[in-house]
C-alpha cells in the first residue's frame, strides 16, 4: 500500500526532539552560578558567624579539611592526630560577591600571625589556612597574601598556609549555625576568647565582627 505523502519520519522525529531542546535552553542560560571558597580561621563556630549573613553568601557550612583521615570526629580532630583543621565552606553567588571580597573578609576576621592555633584555642586543628579550588583562586589568594605583606600593617610575618583543597567534611549537626542556635553560651566563648579585642589591635575598625554584634 502507498503511503500517505507528508514530510520524512526522520524529520518528524527530529522536529519532536528540537522542540524540547530550544525550549530548555533559556531555563539553562538562567540558571544561577555558584561558587565557593574554604577558609580555617580557628574556631568554626566564629569562622561560620564571620560569613554568614554576607550579601551573597548563600550557605556557611563548619567542616573538617586538610587532613589524612576519612570522615573524621569532632573527638578525633581536637585530639591533633588527623591533620584537619577546622574550616568553613562558604557557598556564594560570584555575580553578587567576588572571591577577593571573601578573601578580604577572611583575613579582617583572623590573627594572620599566629602559628599555634587562634586565640587561646591551640594546636594544629586551630591554625589559618586558605584552601583553593583550582588556579584561579590560588592566585588571589598569593596576591592577597602578598599585597597584605607589603603592607606592613601587621607587624609580624603573616603565617597562614594557602593550601589545594582537599575534601571537606561537614562537622556534626551541632556545631552548625552554632553561634545562631545558642547564642549566649557562644557569646561567653567569644568574649573568654579575646578574639574581638585581639582583632581591634590588629585591624582596626577593619576587624570583622559576626552579624549582629
Amino acid at each position: 500500500m502507498r503511503r500517505p505523502a507528508g514530510p520524512p519520519a526522520r524529520l518528524v522525529l527530529l522536529a519532536l526532539l528540537a522542540g524540547p531542546l530550544v525550549a530548555a535552553t533559556p531555563a539553562l542560560a538562567s540558571a544561577p552560578r555558584t561558587d565557593t571558597a574554604i577558609f580555617a580561621g580557628g574556631c568554626f563556630w566564629s569562622m561560620q558567624a564571620q560569613f554568614e549573613a554576607v550579601p551573597g553568601v548563600i550557605s556557611v557550612v563548619s567542616g573538617y579539611t586538610g587532613g589524612r583521615v576519612a570522615h573524621p570526629t569532632y573527638e578525633q580532630v581536637c585530639s591533633e592526630t588527623t591533620g584537619h583543621l577546622e574550616s568553613i565552606k562558604v557557598t556564594f553567588d560570584p555575580a553578587r560577591l567576588t572571591y577577593a571580597q571573601l578573601l578580604d573578609r577572611f583575613w579582617h576576621g583572623i590573627d594572620p600571625t599566629q602559628d599555634d592555633g587562634q586565640l587561646y584555642d591551640r594546636g594544629e586543628s586551630y591554625r589559618t589556612a586558605i584552601f583553593t579550588n583550582g588556579p584561579a583562586q590560588r592566585r588571589e589568594a598569593l596576591a592577597s597574601k602578598e599585597a597584605l605583606e607589603r603592607s606592613h600593617v601587621l607587624h609580624a610575618p603573616v603565617v597562614t598556609r594557602i593550601l589545594d583543597a582537599s575534601p571537606f567534611y561537614p562537622a556534626e549537626d551541632y556545631h552548625q549555625d552554632y553561634a545562631r542556635k545558642n547564642p549566649e553560651h557562644y557569646g561567653a566563648y567569644r568574649a573568654a576568647s579575646g578574639r574581638d579585642a585581639r582583632l581591634r589591635e590588629l585591624w582596626g575598625d577593619k576587624a570583622v565582627k559576626p552579624a549582629g554584634h
